[in-house]
């Protein structure tokens, strides 16, 4: 990153601070502070992809390809563009969760996404979940880093971390957690809360670190999910050690 960036990352990091630990909120601040941020985005930023270089983040991901059926394909253990009841309590059992959570969410998750991601056809009691449409899948009261067409959206990342990552830039806190999904809340949308403080929860308990930390790189990760696959080999591995 060059000197001009971290100037303005400093500056902003200040500004939001500030417009933050008021007793008053002061919207202009709050405004300048996001200003600011788009100043910085716009030059870490390519036409459609980061560059490497320039945001010094080793993990990029494409932001003309819709990343989240990559996301859900994990899930889709045999390959078919289908992801069953049975697939999804599959996939979470590999990323190490335990048969009461893995169950819950095989059940929540394909109940909840298969009808919309099957438009135009009679509902299964098998509940489906087609991966060509999993963005019609996207609920409400959520952080905005997926698009409506299931494309990665870099400002909005990086708004995430630059709004509640307030002690440690890099890093959320539980509390700034729970900050960051009651301040994405859509009046009345019980179902986004549910869904939305049910998935970080979720990430936060496996993958924060021993001081409580759920890390930035950890959290991309999660988006295009190749934190999946590492979990996954990681889970693999500890089970052979005891062995």
């Amino acid at each position: 990153m060059n000197t001009l960036n971290q100037i303005l990352l400093k500056v902003q990091t200040l500004l939001f601070v500030s417009a933050n630990s008021l007793s008053q909120p002061n919207p202009t601040l709050y405004s300048l502070s996001l200003s600011y941020h788009r100043v910085i985005m716009a030059s870490l930023s390519s036409s459609s992809t980061y560059n490497q270089e320039e945001s010094g983040q080793d993990h990029i991901i494409p932001t003309d390809q819709n990343v989240l059926q990559k996301h859900a394909a994990f899930f889709d253990r045999n390959h078919d563009g289908l992801i069953y009841p049975s697939e999804t309590f599959q996939g979470f059992r590999a990323i190490g969760c335990g048969y009461f959570l893995s169950t819950v969410a095989a059940v929540f998750i394909n109940v909840g996404l298969s009808r919309k991601t099957r438009p135009g056809k009679s509902p299964s009691l098998l509940f489906p979940i087609e991966v060509k449409n999993i963005h019609k899948g996207k609920h409400g009261s959520d952080s905005g880093v997926y698009d409506t067409e299931g494309r990665f959206v870099p400002g909005k990342f990086e708004e995430l971390f630059c709004k509640h990552a307030l002690k440690h830039p890099h890093s959320l806190t539980s509390n700034e957690l729970m900050g960051m999904l009651k301040a994405n809340r859509v009046p009345k949308d019980y179902f986004g809360w549910l869904a939305s403080w049910t998935e970080w929860k979720i990430l936060y308990s496996l993958c924060k670190d021993k001081n409580g930390l759920l890390h930035k790189d950890t959290v991309k990760a999660v988006y295009d999910g190749s934190l999946f696959e590492r979990m996954e080999k990681e889970t693999s591995s500890a089970k052979k050690k005891v062995y």
